[in-house]
């Protein structure tokens, strides 16, 4: 939105094909139809926008071809400079700006490859023309490694420039073969970087574990939501009894208790530096169905009333969840 608004504005130059809702272009009907996104933005001065933390629904590439730009992600900073490349999963949560976006040239490209979570197996489109064993090798690379920012090559960056003039084609589906054969070339050219770096692989990553660990640390900023074990497990993909098993080697608590346990705490956090909200609206933003079973969960868990420890000089240490 922020980036669609300041294209609007006329304060950066922006080029983009898109679906999904992205700001740009719509892609022309079948074209591509596994790319989200693909584009670049020209920002010639200091913005007063940026991208907030987000997620993509595809693997996301971005090269910073000038300026510097503020990045970060899953909570660990970063300063771009001009030869930068990242690449972000679908689980790794990322922001652009800090909060503001410097003067800036970035390109991107966000493929749906079939994935929501580590442990999936990743498909890619039927116009990669890569050979069999350098697709298994390119998806070994980024799955078993979450490095989020490189130092990219010549032939990366020559990639994306020439991307980013078939895009400002007035008729972009003229382009399509030659949009395909660079974004071939472009993936070739991020399988010889990173072979070339020597990337540290962790199969550990591509794990069922990992994704129940991911859907379990993501919970504090979704607790709205009214889970159930069902639920829970479904969005990892698994069955009831093997997700609570995963859950209790992984927290030491049943589905149920964490859950329990993420919103005792987020609630206490709200007690304390949201004066400003009652004690029925924290419980239901919290998910607590009413404030009545809030303040009894409340009560067993810290040994004080909602009002009590929101009045309380003293620190109250909750149980902890791990």
């Amino acid at each position: 939105m922020a980036l669609r608004q300041a294209a609007a504005r006329g304060e950066i130059q922006l080029q983009a094909l898109c679906r999904r809702g992205y700001p740009g272009r719509p892609f022309p009907p079948k074209m591509l139809p596994e790319i989200s996104s693909v584009g670049f933005w020209d920002a010639l001065a200091n913005q007063t926008w940026g991208l907030d933390w987000h997620r993509n629904e595809g693997i996301e590439l971005t090269y910073l071809s000038r300026g510097k730009l503020d990045f970060a992600v899953d909570g660990r900073p970063f300063l771009l400079e001009n030869g930068h490349l990242t690449v972000t999963r679908p689980w790794q949560k990322h922001r652009v700006g800090n909060p503001h976006v410097r003067a800036s040239r970035l390109h991107w490209l966000i493929l749906d490859v079939g994935v929501r979570r580590p442990d999936q197996p990743w498909q890619w489109p039927p116009w990669l023309i890569l050979s069999v064993a350098d697709l298994r090798r390119l998806t070994t690379l980024l799955r078993h490694n979450e490095q989020p920012v490189w130092k990219a090559d010549a032939a990366v960056g020559r990639c994306f420039e020439k991307a980013a003039d078939l895009i400002a084609s007035p008729h972009p589906a003229l382009g399509q073969t030659r949009l395909q054969l660079c974004l071939n070339e472009l993936f070739l050219a991020l399988l010889e970087l990173l072979q070339q770096k020597k990337v540290v692989l962790d199969a550990r990553l591509a794990t069922t574990r990992r994704s129940v660990e991911m859907f379990l640390a993501s919970l504090p900023d979704q607790l709205e939501e009214s889970w159930t074990l069902e639920s829970m497990a479904a969005h990892c993909g698994l069955g009831r009894s093997r997700f609570a098993d995963y859950c209790r080697r992984i927290t030491n608590l049943s589905p149920n208790e964490f859950l329990t346990s993420c919103r005792v705490e987020a609630a206490a956090k709200m007690l304390r530096r949201r004066p400003e909200l009652n004690i029925t609206e924290i419980a239901l933003s919290c998910g607590f169905q009413s404030s009545q079973y809030f303040a009894t969960v409340f009560h067993r868990r810290t040994g004080l009333a909602p009002r009590q420890y929101r009045r309380a000089d003293v620190a109250v240490i909750l149980p902890a969840r791990e």
